[in-house]
């Protein structure tokens, strides 16, 4: 069963940037894929965009700067970053900032197919600057902050 919530993928390499298509579209859901943050900010996808997965480190902007913009714009999507440097400080940040997971290359399927579920279930983007994440779980090449409550 095709799961119609739109999955957008911008990754500047060409052949993980098929390979994470294809395997996304392979756990059941519809993708749509752009080589770099500027190639997504002008799609009519941005707006339709269910759940982001992004590479960190791509010429231009990179994925951390293209989530901080999209939060800053108004689309507060579900974002999942992906990168051949992890680097700790990174992470922490990025999480903070309101980052669903952060994963290392390779993605381990099992590890992305967990992220995905958990950025749909999100509800309501918290778009309050004030709101964070209260606290984070880590699997040994994963990290998933828990669900956001909007405050009040």
């Amino acid at each position: 069963m095709v799961d119609r919530r739109l999955i957008s993928i911008v990754e500047d390499d060409e052949p993980f940037r098929e390979s994470m298509t294809k395997l996304v579209k392979l756990l059941g859901y519809t993708v749509e894929a752009f080589p770099s943050a500027a190639d997504f900010l002008v799609s009519p996808s941005l707006a339709q965009t269910a759940c982001l997965v992004t590479d960190i480190h791509m010429p231009g902007m990179t994925g951390v700067e293209l989530h901080r913009h999209l939060v800053e714009t108004g689309y507060a999507i579900p974002t999942i970053l992906v990168t051949a440097y992890p680097d700790d400080a990174v992470r922490d940040r990025a999480l903070k900032d309101g980052v669903v997971c952060y994963l290392s290359k390779p993605v381990d399927d099992n590890h992305l197919e967990r992220c995905l579920r958990s950025a749909l279930k999100r509800r309501a983007p918290v778009l309050d600057p004030l709101s964070r994440w209260s606290g984070r779980h880590g699997w040994e090449r994963l990290v998933c902050a828990p669900s956001a409550r909007a405050h009040r």
